[in-house]
C-alpha cells in the first residue's frame, strides 16, 4: 500500500493528544487538534464579557491543554516552530475538517461508551480509505468495532504510543480481525521508518504486550519489596541504571506517570484476567489504597512516594514516604554489597551474573522479582504473542529497558537459572524445558551477522523480521571486527564500508578511541570506500577525557598537554580530509569532543535525539579540538550568504560561551552545529545504515579529497572589541566571575582571529594554533583545575 500521510486528525487534547499531534508535526506532518467545546464559562471569561459562542471559549480546552504541553520540559517538540504545525480546533466547529485528513487518530477518555459516540461522529465526515486508530491503553479494539461501517473496520485497528511519544520508541499495532493486511504492512513500516518507531504487531488481549507485562513487572517489585521488608529508597536504588533501567526506576516512574494510571491499569488486568496464573500480583496491596484515598497520586498532586519540600536554607529537598508510618522522611543513602560489588563493571549482561548471585537482601531481591517475571513472561506465549522477541521489544522501547525478560534471561544462564527458579516455586512453562532439551540453551543467538530468535512452533531459530534495513554492531562483533583495543574497534558494514564503534566509560575520548579513529581511516584510505564514526551506546560521546590533561597540568607538563591537544587536532581533522568519505554519527549526549569531532565529517548522520553542543567552559577551559575553529569558520561561510557579520559572530560565541546544548539535531541546525549538508535519522535503530548508505552515496558520486581552507574571514580587532565591550559589562554586572572572564576572553581572541589590526582572511591551522594555545594556557589556570578536580571527585566523567 503506497500512501503518504500529509495531514493527520488527533481527537483528544489531554497529555497523550497533544504529544501524539507534536510528533507528528516532528516530522513535518501537519496536524489538526481537537477537543470538547465547555459548557459553561470560567470567572476570567465572564469578567471579559465573553460568551460560550466566543472561539475563545469554544477553543478554550484544546488551548489550554495544547499551550500547557509545549511548555512542557523536555519538550514534545524537535523544534519550538514546529507547533505551527498543529491547528486547533473542537468537535463541533471543526470535525468536519477531518475529511481533508489522511490518518484520524483517536486520544479521547478511556471509556468505551465515549469512543463509540465519537466514531458516531467520525463516520459522518471521513473519507473512504481514511485510516482510523485509536490510541487506547487496554480497551479491547474488537470492541470498537460495533456499529462501524465496512469501510472503517477496514481501515481501523489500535495504534498504542506510550508517553511521551517523542522519547519513549514503542508503537504497538493491534489490528482487528477486520482490519485489512495492507493496512497492518502499511502502520508497521510508517511507523518505522518515518515516526521512529519500533512497531510492535500485538494480538488482541488485555493491555497488549508492553502494559501486561510492565505492569505485572511493577506489581512484582511491590511484592518482592514487601517479603523482604525493603523501603522505597532501596528499591528504586535496586531497580534503576544498575539494571539498565531508567533513573526514575520504580517509584519515581509512578510519580512521574501518575499512581492513579498505574492504578486504573493494575485494576482492569486483575478484573479483566480471571484465567491469568498470576491474576493475584495485580491485586494492589492496601498501601496503594491508601495513597489513592489521599490523593497522593505524584507530581500532578504535589506528592505520591516522593515529595519536594523547601529546607531550612531555603533550597528544595526530595522526602520519601515511609509506607508503614504513611509519613515523609529524609531519603535513605542506600549500600548493599553487591551493588558495590558491580560498580566498576559497565556489560550490563556480565553485571546481572553478579547482580543475581548476591549473597544479601539486593542478590533475594533480585532473584525473586526476576524468576517471578521470567515464569510469567513464559506462560504469556502463545497467549499475547507467538514470537517472545515482541515481549523483549516491547519492555525495552515502552519502559525504557536495555534488556527485555528473556534477554536477561539469557544473559544469566537459562538452564542454571530455570533449576533455581523451580527450587524458588517458579517453574516455567514447558516449552522452556523443550527448548532446554533440544539443546538449544539460549533464546536468541547470532550466526553469520543475523539476530535469530527461538521460534517455539518450529522449534529453531529464524531471524528476527523486519530488521534487514538495521546494523546491528552488537551483532557484527563477533564476525566482522577487524581491528580493537580498550576503547575503540573497527567492524566491516559490508559493501566496502567500515565502522569505528567507541565502547570507553560514557564512550569518552581517550587515547584508545583516538587511536582507533586513525586507524580506521588508514584501513579506509588503503582499502575501502569509507567510514562510518558511529556507535550504539546510550550515548555518542560525552566528550574527551580531560583526566590525563589535569594529571599532566598538576605536575606541569605542558609540552605533554600540547602534544595531546595537537594529536587530538590533527585526528579531528584527518576525519574531515581524509581520502574517503567519513560520516560521523551522533546520538544522544554529544559533548564537547564529541560534538568537535561529530562536525568535521563530510556528512553528520544525527539522530534526531541527539543532544549537542560544545561545553568545555564548564570546566574552564574552550574547545580545543577544532571547535572554535569550526564555529568561526561556519560563521565566516554565513557571511558569505548575506548574514550580518558581527551578529552572526557574536551567536557563534554565546553558544561557547554559555555552554548551550541543543536539545535536538533539529534546534542544533539553529546552531550552526548541524548543517543544511547534513541529515538526520529520526529511528535510531536505522542510524548506522543511513549513515553506510550516505558514505556510499558520496563515494558513489565521485568523492574527492578536499583541500585545508585558507580563506576564513576573521573581524580582528573589530570583533575583538565588540566581544570585550560585552564581556566587560558581563564582568562589571556581576553576571561572570573573574575567571569566568578570563575563558570568555580567549574564546574572543580566537574567534577574532588573534591580533590582527583589520578584517583577514586565515587558514584553518592558523586558527587551530589559536585554539590550542589558549587552551593550553587555561590549563594553568587555578580555578580551571579546581573545576576538573570538583568533577573527578564527585564521580562525573572528565569531558571536554
Amino acid at each position: 500500500m503506497k500512501r503518504a500521510i500529509k495531514k493527520v486528525a488527533i481527537l483528544g487534547s489531554g497529555v497523550m493528544g497533544s504529544r501524539i499531534a507534536c510528533h507528528f508535526a516532528n516530522i513535518g506532518v501537519k496536524a489538526l487538534l481537537l477537543d470538547i467545546v465547555p459548557r459553561e464559562l470560567t470567572d476570567e471569561e465572564k469578567a471579559k464579557g465573553l460568551t460560550l459562542e466566543d472561539p475563545r471559549v469554544r477553543n478554550r480546552i484544546v488551548t489550554s491543554s495544547f499551550q500547557s504541553i509545549t511548555k512542557a520540559n523536555p519538550s514534545p517538540l524537535y523544534h519550538k516552530e514546529y507547533a505551527d504545525r498543529i491547528k486547533l480546533g473542537n468537535f463541533d466547529d471543526n470535525l468536519k475538517e477531518i475529511e481533508d485528513c489522511d490518518w484520524v487518530i483517536e486520544v479521547v477518555v478511556e471509556n468505551l461508551d465515549i469512543k463509540k459516540k465519537v466514531f458516531d461522529n467520525v463516520e459522518k465526515y471521513r473519507k473512504p480509505g481514511t485510516f482510523i486508530s485509536s490510541n487506547t491503553s487496554g480497551i479491547p479494539i474488537h470492541l470498537m468495532l460495533e456499529g462501524r461501517s465496512d469501510d472503517f473496520k477496514k481501515y481501523f485497528c489500535g495504534t498504542h504510543f506510550f508517553n511521551p511519544p517523542r522519547y519513549l520508541q514503542l508503537l504497538e499495532i493491534i489490528p482487528s480481525p477486520e482490519t485489512d493486511l495492507e493496512v497492518i504492512d502499511f502502520m508497521m513500516h510508517y511507523g518505522d521508518l518515518y515516526l521512529g518507531k519500533t512497531t510492535v504487531l500485538c494480538k488482541d488481549t488485555p493491555a497488549f504486550i508492553a502494559n501486561r507485562v510492565g505492569i505485572y513487572a511493577i506489581m512484582k517489585v511491590v511484592n518482592t519489596m514487601q517479603k523482604l521488608d525493603l523501603n522505597v529508597d532501596q528499591v528504586d536504588k535496586l531497580t534503576g541504571p544498575v539494571i539498565g533501567r531508567p533513573k526514575s526506576a520504580t517509584f519515581r516512574t509512578s510519580d512521574v506517570v501518575g499512581l492513579d494510571t498505574l492504578i486504573n491499569v493494575a485494576n482492569g488486568l486483575y478484573n479483566g484476567l480471571p484465567d491469568d496464573e498470576e491474576r493475584d500480583i495485580f491485586k494492589l496491596p492496601p498501601v496503594i489504597d491508601k495513597l489513592k484515598e489521599k490523593g497522593w497520586l505524584g507530581e500532578k498532586s504535589g506528592q505520591g512516594f516522593y515529595k519536594k519540600v523547601k529546607g531550612k536554607d531555603g533550597k528544595s529537598e526530595i522526602l520519601t514516604l515511609n509506607l508503614e508510618t504513611l509519613e515523609y522522611e529524609d531519603k535513605q543513602k542506600v549500600s548493599f554489597p553487591t551493588l558495590e560489588m558491580t560498580k566498576p563493571v559497565d556489560n550490563l549482561k556480565e553485571r546481572f551474573k553478579m547482580l543475581f548471585s548476591g549473597k544479601d537482601k539486593a542478590g533475594e531481591f533480585y532473584r525473586d522479582s526476576f524468576f517471578g517475571l521470567f515464569k510469567y513472561v513464559s506462560f504469556r506465549i502463545p497467549e499475547i504473542t507467538d514470537e517472545l522477541f515482541k515481549i523483549d521489544d516491547a519492555i525495552r522501547t515502552g519502559f525504557g529497558w536495555e534488556l527485555g525478560p528473556f534477554q536477561t534471561w539469557d544473559a544469566v544462564g537459562v538452564r542454571k537459572t530455570v533449576e533455581k527458579m523451580e527450587e524458588a516455586g517458579y517453574k516455567p512453562n514447558n516449552w522452556v524445558y523443550e527448548m532446554l532439551e533440544a539443546g538449544h540453551e539460549t533464546f536468541y543467538k547470532v550466526e553469520d551477522g543475523v539476530r535469530k530468535f527461538y521460534d517455539i512452533p518450529s522449534k529453531t531459530y529464524k531471524a528476527i523480521p523486519g530488521i534487514g534495513d538495521f546494523i546491528i554492531l552488537d551483532d557484527l562483533r563477533k564476525s566482522k571486527k577487524l581491528w580493537s583495543n580498550d576503547g575503540a574497534s573497527i567492524i566491516d558494514l559490508g559493501d566496502g564500508v567500515l565502522n569505528v564503534e567507541f565502547h570507553s566509560k560514557m564512550n569518552t575520548l581517550g587515547s584508545e578511541v583516538v587511536e582507533g579513529i586513525n586507524r580506521a581511516i588508514d584501513m579506509a584510505e588503503k582499502d575501502y570506500n569509507g567510514l562510518v564514526i558511529g556507535n550504539q551506546g546510550a550515548n555518542f560521546s560525552a566528550g574527551a577525557n580531560l583526566g590525563l590533561v589535569f594529571m599532566y597540568a598538576v605536575e606541569q607538563e605542558y609540552d605533554e598537554i600540547d602534544f595531546m591537544i595537537r594529536h587530538f587536532q590533527n585526528s579531528v581533522m584527518r576525519a574531515r580530509y581524509s581520502s574517503v568519505p567519513v560520516v560521523v554519527a551522533p546520538h544522544g549526549l554529544t559533548l564537547g569532543g564529541g560534538c568537535e569531532l561529530s562536525m568535521h565529517g563530510d556528512v553528520m548522520q544525527a539522530a534526531a535525539e541527539t543532544y549537542i553542543g560544545l561545553v568545555e567552559v564548564g570546566v574552564g577551559l574552550i574547545p580545543g579540538g577544532g571547535g572554535t575553529k569550526e564555529m568561526t569558520l561556519r560563521v565566516a561561510d554565513r557571511m558569505q550568504e548575506g548574514d550580518v557579520e558581527l551578529n552572526a559572530l557574536q551567536n557563534a560565541f554565546m553558544n561557547i560561551a554559555m555552554a548551550k546544548v541543543a536539545t535536538s539535531a533539529h534546534e542544533a541546525m539553529d546552531m550552526n552545529i548541524v548543517l543544511k549538508k547534513d541529515r538526520i535519522t529520526i529511528n535510531k535503530d536505522r542510524q548506522i545504515a543511513d549513515a553506510k548508505a550516505t558514505v556510499l552515496k558520496l563515494a558513489e558520486e565521485g568523492y574527492t579529497q578536499p583541500i585545508q581552507r585558507t580563506d576564513i574571514r576573521v573581524q580582528g580587532k573589530a570583533g575583538m572589541a565588540l566581544f570585550l565591550a560585552g564581556i566587560n559589562g558581563m564582568k562589571m554586572g556581576n553576571y561572570i566571575s573573574a575567571h569566568d572572564q578570563k575563558i570568555a576572553e580567549k574564546i574572543a581572541y580566537v574567534m577574532s582571529g588573534g591580533d590582527l589590526s583589520y578584517p583577514t582572511e586565515v587558514s584553518e591551522q592558523y586558527l587551530l594554533d589559536l585554539e590550542r594555545e589558549a587552551f593550553l594556557s587555561l590549563t594553568g589556570e587555578r580555578k580551571t583545575l579546581e573545576r576538573i578536580q570538583s568533577m573527578l571527585q564527585k564521580g562525573k566523567p572528565l569531558r571536554n
